[in-house]
């Protein structure tokens, strides 16, 4: 998908107050962590973004999956960058493999 698909398709994911960022999932090779550990995480990720974003650096913590039989996670986020994403997730002091930009298509958003 070339930019303007890319911009298109954001645009049409929006309401009008909302302003177009970027998605990106972060991958994380996570052994031996608990459930409560995980969960401990996500708090991080979710309190950091917001406080990064109150400070007029816009980033924001989705959701995570977990992946037992491979100890990853594949947590998602909203940014205006991949350097904002890492910005927060070493904040949060949460470990991470990589970062790439990805597009989410929900059931609920197609007709």
């Amino acid at each position: 998908m070339d930019d303007g698909g890319r911009e298109y398709f954001a645009a049409a994911c929006l309401t009008p107050k909302e302003t177009i960022m970027s998605q990106y999932m972060v991958e994380r090779h996570l052994p031996g962590i608990t459930p409560e550990q995980l969960t401990a995480a996500a708090s991080r990720a979710k309190a950091v973004t917001a406080k990064l974003t109150d400070e007029g650096k816009p980033v924001r913590y989705l959701r995570s999956t977990f992946v037992p039989s491979e100890e990853k996670s594949f947590c998602l986020f909203e940014a205006p960058s991949a350097e904002r994403v890492r910005e927060a997730n070493v904040l949060a002091e949460i470990p991470l493999l990589r970062i790439i930009e990805v597009a989410h298509i929900a059931a609920d958003d197609l007709a």
